[in-house]
């Protein structure tokens, strides 16, 4: 009995859904799926359904481009509507999401609650004082245009920063409310702490990746370990003591497909050792 994670599994692709259709099945394992399973509803019910078959539980957070509103589809749900569509659709599979309580893991390395988070990013990842629109020119300088200022739709709130803002707040009460009697493995799809997004390749994309406001989360709320994807930059980092865990499967050249799906499965609970642990 395992907790395994992954993310970015992007079934947009049809490499990956052959992967995924390809995979085995794990009846006692717990799945974490820390966003980006697809853009589309149709694709991402598709996603949840083939993942509950495979495994006992399957537990997902909103990457950005679940968030996506792509023209002509879905009904044309944008925002925090959305949001709520993505929702009502992973319970109609039996996922369960940050809107629901956090279940407890009771197999090997636990008793561990897994608490699930959706709180969007706030452009802090980037020079101080910088505005949003400041920050989105600067990117540009290095040709760097993200997909989220076009399609990532924060209705009815102002702005994605505001729609932010709300999640933080709407999280941290969630986090503090929960009882302190076990840890906790905290999922979120963006990275919780700055430190953790090396994208060399494309520094600039660093403020469409989290917010400032999560760092001291882990910590606070007493988490084991942290899962989240989003960089496409696959590993485990340790800060303070604290175990993170990149899972992104991505894009077909950014893994092997030839190797097929179940080795990018990254095993969270009982920790498997690397080099580097404490």
């Amino acid at each position: 009995m395992r907790l395994l994670a992954i993310s970015d599994l992007h079934l947009g692709s049809p490499t990956n859904r052959d992967a995924l259709d390809a995979l085995g099945s794990y009846p006692e394992d717990w799945l974490i799926v820390a966003g980006d399973v697809a853009e589309s509803f149709g694709r991402i019910g598709e996603g949840f359904a083939a993942l509950c078959r495979r495994f006992a539980r399957v537990i997902w957070v909103p990457g950005n481009h679940e968030l996506w509103s792509l023209p002509g589809e879905d009904g044309g749900l944008r925002g925090a509507g959305r949001y709520a569509g993505l929702v009502e659709l992973a319970r109609s599979h039996g996922v369960l999401t940050p809107e629901d309580p956090p279940p407890v893991w009771d197999g090997p390395g636990g008793p561990v609650r897994i608490v699930p988070i959706f709180t969007l990013y706030d452009y802090s990842f980037a020079p101080e004082g910088m505005t949003p629109e400041q920050v989105v020119a600067w990117a540009a300088e290095t040709d760097i245009h993200p997909v989220d200022e076009v399609l990532l739709h924060p209705d009815p709130h102002a702005s994605r920063v505001a729609w932010c803002r709300e999640r933080l707040a709407l999280t941290e009460r969630r986090l503090a409310d929960l009882a302190s009697d076990m840890p906790c493995v905290l999922v979120s799809h963006w990275p919780l702490c700055e430190e953790l997004v090396r994208i060399p390749r494309v520094p600039r994309f660093a403020p469409w990746c989290g917010t400032r406001a999560t760092r001291a989360w882990p910590w606070r709320f007493g988490a084991l370990a942290c899962v989240f994807g989003h960089l496409h930059v696959r590993g485990r980092r340790w800060l303070d003591g604290i175990r993170f865990e990149e899972v992104s499967l991505g894009y077909p050249r950014q893994w092997q497909p030839a190797l097929g799906l179940a080795p990018y499965l990254r095993q969270v609970l009982p920790m498997l050792p690397e080099a580097g642990d404490p």
